[in-house]
């Protein structure tokens, strides 16, 4: 597409319908809430320097949580400020190599852990059911605090990370002390993933549509790796990742609950399975759209290939103190990896909101 004013607005345009098929809410600015949308301008960060890959994550600790037996890595001061950072699919916790380190050194106690169905995070019954509905996954985010006996951290994530964050610090805001979050709100419902959308904007979601196929999960069982770094380049197409940082987390996928959650979350959301009965009060909640009071900075690419809704469209539903910041330079769909030290200052600086 060329890079007319047009053609970026239509991009745009786009990639806001597109949010909708997966049911996150897409509000025009000022129809819901107070009217403060226009209020917060982003703020454009363009972070260039090189970080050295100084990993922490060569030891994964274990604790029950929940359903789980969730792996995870830990850094910084144990008593220090928690900090609890969520990776998305098809990633995993690497994305957070470069930020935990810069988080730690300032006084933070990271915590990163492996979402259901990546790495070594594993259910501890055979009968559970493989749900990857949202609410599961947030549900996961508190019984993990609990375990680790963490009543209150900074949440941050992108992709389901994202997700899992926003409806945390929307459902249990006493639980969060402030919040980070890639492409702003996505809380959605089932009935909001019913609507159907301009054909560039279904486009878009075309591996949604061939999860609900058979073959679409039998092609994802056998093809993980392969389809991981399509959507890595679609999502990112400016990030120029080489094989070893692909394969280091591409290892992640491997997990013999992954193919089933990451299938099970896609019907879910077009409402082609059931979820668990225990969380359809969240779901109901969650339908509602609901508010999020804590301080909160979101953040952008300006070359998410990914359908994300526009800053706009999602402002007034964040009432307490807010700012949006775009990250510039190329910057795509897995911030955290792409432009770590901005991450990492987002953190620091919704901290101190």
């Amino acid at each position: 597409m060329s890079k007319t004013d047009g053609g970026t607005t239509d991009l745009q345009r786009r990639r806001l319908l597109g949010a909708g098929a997966l049911g996150i809410a897409v509000v025009p600015v000022g129809l819901v809430g107070p009217a403060r949308a226009q209020a917060v301008p982003a703020k454009a960060v363009r972070t260039s320097a090189p970080i050295e890959n100084n990993t922490p994550f060569a030891q994964l600790q274990r604790v029950r949580a929940g359903v789980l037996e969730v792996a995870y890595v830990e850094t910084g001061p144990k008593k220090g400020r928690p900090v609890i950072l969520l990776h998305g699919w098809p990633y995993d916790i690497h994305s957070y190599a470069e930020v935990a380190p810069i988080l730690a050194s300032a006084g933070y106690r990271v915590i990163v852990p492996y979402l259901r169905g990546y790495g070594a995070t594993r259910f501890l019954s055979a009968d559970t059911l493989r749900n990857g509905q949202p609410a599961a996954l947030a549900d996961d985010v508190i019984q993990l605090m609990d375990a680790l006996d963490i009543p209150k951290a900074v949440i941050a994530g992108y992709d389901w990370g994202g997700r899992s964050a926003d409806i945390v610090a929307a459902l249990w805001p006493e639980r969060v002390k402030a919040l980070v979050a890639v492409s702003g709100y996505l809380i959605g419902s089932q009935k909001a993933a019913q609507t159907p959308l301009a054909p560039e904007a279904e486009l878009q979601w075309w591996y949604q549509f061939y999860f609900a196929t058979e073959r679409g999960r039998a092609g994802y069982a056998k093809n993980r790796h392969h389809f991981a770094r399509l959507i890595w380049k679609s999502a990112s197409p400016q990030w120029n990742f080489d094989d070893d940082t692909f394969e280091r987390s591409a290892a992640a996928l491997e997990n013999p609950d992954h193919a089933e959650i990451v299938i099970h979350n896609y019907r879910w959301r077009l409402g082609l399975v059931e979820g668990e009965s225990k969380y359809d009060g969240v779901e109901q909640k969650l339908a509602r759209l609901p508010s999020i009071a804590v301080p909160t900075i979101t953040l952008e690419g300006d070359a998410n290939g990914a359908p994300h809704p526009l800053p706009d469209s999602y402002a007034t539903r964040f009432t307490g103190k807010y700012e949006h910041r775009l990250l510039t330079g190329g910057i795509g769909h897995n911030p955290p990896q792409e432009d770590p030290r901005a991450f990492a200052q987002a953190i620091i600086d919704a901290d101190r909101l």
